[in-house]
């Protein structure tokens, strides 16, 4: 197969002037494109359907060009940045090339470390012409490399990437970066008490790790606090489905945390911010917490256990009290909390609880950079069903109340000031099938939202 071919569009003059390839262009329900000839030379034909594209349908036409080349072992695939802009001239420039540059990168993305073969080549992308251009490529790299980051972490095996390790893949990414990678000491880890009782069980000692970017330090303080839950049997309260593989990816809240402080670093963005890290191993072994045990926070509040498979909100709990220590104005938590969420949003996008504006602002950044997410409530008639005969709350409700809202519920308990934290339960989103840029992997989900977000409120809040 050839290593080069020029990519053209459906709608281009060249395409409309032969009638010949008018016959061959597919359907919208087909694959991307066709590899025909035209004048003697290979070309890939992209099929555009006749309607407005939103930005994120961008990456997803780039990720599916970039893959269906990459299946035919093409190794760049050239286009007229001129005839891009024209195709898409109702998107403004600077967006459209950093959007379809990151969904090609990204739709070239695969796991592949532990298989013996891949099949599948990675396709370079070449701009005929970058004059203008070139920051904007640079940006859709930059923001492409943070979410395959963040997929590489989730998608890693729970016996290579696991409380005890979780620090070193992190140092090795963040050497000779303006980024400072933390991890708590044994005194400071003593006082982590959600974290010290759900890891007892694993012979993995919990880690808790802190990633420092400043850019400005004039900027309002952002705390990012994801699960790191490297993997999850629901300890004593142990899971049943027949294949729980995929609880490796019970830490993609953190993955989101690294991705995004790595896209804000690389970026110079001038922000800052503090990602935490809960790092455990949810198991059942010899030492394992027990429900009907009481755990006793730092803000010296009491929470009976009635179900150890609902540790994620144990461990953000610490990781909520460490950000109000550090004076942090602005908090979001991100996690995969809750199967609730799935339940009510499906796969395609988050549920976000906490300050409306600040929800309404993230769904709205959301719907440009493909990280969906939706506003829900925080019912306050749900705080009895955390009530708990001898402790202050418990850990899961008491009667039938929506999961995801209970979870919620019981992180408000350890957030200092309600009005600037947002909690994010990405259940529903942690992984993907293959189309577009997404693989049939980890999705990547929440790096460039907390990014852009941290951005957003560096610019505009105070």
């Amino acid at each position: 197969m050839t290593e080069q071919i020029k990519v053209l569009f459906s709608n281009s003059q060249k395409i409309k002037e032969n009638i010949n390839l008018q016959h061959v262009l597919p359907s919208g329900n087909d694959k991307a494109g066709i590899l025909t000839t035209l004048d003697g030379e290979i070309i890939f034909i992209v099929s555009i359907d006749n309607y407005t594209y939103e930005l994120d349908e961008i990456r997803m036409l780039a990720g599916s060009i970039s893959r269906e080349l990459g299946k035919h072992r093409i190794k760049t695939g050239k286009v007229d940045p001129n005839e891009l802009i024209r195709t898409f001239a109702y998107i403004n420039k600077p967006d459209l090339i950093a959007a379809f540059t990151e969904g090609w990168k990204l739709g070239n993305y695969s796991f592949s470390k532990y298989k013996t073969s891949e099949f599948r080549r990675k396709v370079e992308l070449e701009f005929n012409d970058i004059i203008g251009i070139k920051s904007f490529i640079e940006k859709g790299k930059l923001r492409a490399n943070a979410t395959a980051f963040a997929r590489d972490l989730v998608n890693e095996t729970p016996e290579a990437l696991n409380p005890a390790t979780f620090s070193a893949y992190l140092e090795k990414e963040f050497n000779n970066s303006n980024v400072d990678v933390k991890l708590l000491d044994e005194a400071e880890m003593s006082e982590m008490h959600g974290v010290m009782a759900v890891s007892k069980g694993s012979k993995h000692p919990a880690a808790f790790i802190e990633l420092t970017y400043c850019g400005d330090q004039t900027k309002p303080l952002m705390v990012f606090v994801g699960k790191g839950v490297t993997f999850d049997t629901g300890g004593v309260s142990l899971k049943v489905r027949r294949n729980i593989s995929g609880m490796k990816m019970d830490m993609a809240g953190a993955a989101a945390v690294a991705g995004a402080v790595k896209l804000l670093a690389a970026m110079q963005a001038q922000v800052n911010v503090v990602g935490f890290i809960p790092a455990v191993e949810n198991i059942l072994g010899e030492n394992s917490y027990l429900p009907g045990n009481i755990i006793t926070y730092k803000n010296n509040l009491s929470v009976e256990i009635g179900n150890t498979d609902a540790e994620g909100r144990l461990v953000l709990a610490d990781g909520l009290l460490r950000a109000n220590e550090i004076g942090a104005e602005y908090v979001v938590d991100i996690a995969t909390l809750t199967s609730s969420v799935r339940q009510a949003l499906g796969n395609q996008m988050a549920g976000v609880f906490g300050d409306k504006k600040l929800s309404r602002k993230l769904e709205e950044i959301g719907n440009k950079n493909g990280d969906f997410v939706w506003p829900l409530p925080l019912i306050n008639k749900y705080k009895k069903s955390l009530k708990s005969d001898y402790a202050d709350i418990g850990n899961i409700s008491s009667d039938d109340a929506p999961g995801s809202i209970i979870a919620a519920l019981f992180l408000r308990h350890f957030v200092k000031d309600v009005n600037k934290w947002l909690h994010i339960d990405m259940a529903g989103v942690k992984e993907s099938k293959e189309a577009g840029y997404y693989s049939n992997s980890a999705s990547g989900y929440g790096a460039r939202l907390l990014a852009d977000y941290a951005e957003y409120v560096s610019n505009h809040e105070r």
